[in-house]
């Protein structure tokens, strides 16, 4: 059985990691056209695909944590797009500039670090402050 203070631990867990992806994806569809440019600068394949459901990911992706829906395979989904992301957007290993590598290897453990958070979203679930957590059997929360 889940404590409250589990909960709410992770119903702020899940707002601090849905942030970013909230302002992330609204960022992207604000600036589409620059978005579009910068995915072809970093040789990402299918552009006119992949940024769209870069989009969509993000903001669905966002409100699924905030409300805690299907929270365990979201934080999956996110989690292995969060590594993905790192691994086009945070390629260090592809850049000469020392400055600029030391900041994309930044980035990228800091994708790293957001994958694992997410991992552990999966994990737990998404606490009673949740749509999860309203269809869950009240003897013992799974969702």
């Amino acid at each position: 059985m889940m404590r409250l203070a589990d909960s709410f631990i992770i119903f702020i867990a899940r707002l601090a990691l849905a942030v970013l992806f909230l302002w992330g994806g609204a960022m992207k569809l604000l600036g589409y056209a620059g978005f579009i440019s910068y995915l072809q600068t970093k040789g990402v394949p299918y552009v006119h695909i992949a940024a769209p459901i870069a989009v969509a990911v993000e903001l669905l992706g966002g409100i699924a944590l905030v409300i805690g829906a299907r929270t365990r395979i979201v934080g999956l989904l996110l989690a292995g797009y969060v590594i993905v992301t790192a691994i086009f957007g945070h390629d260090f290993w592809n850049i000469a500039d020392v400055a600029l590598q030391h900041d994309a290897v930044v980035h990228f453990w800091k994708n790293v670090a957001i994958a694992g958070g997410l991992l552990l979203l999966a994990v737990t679930g998404a606490g009673r402050a949740s749509i999860d957590g309203m269809r869950a059997p009240r003897g013992g929360l799974r969702g």
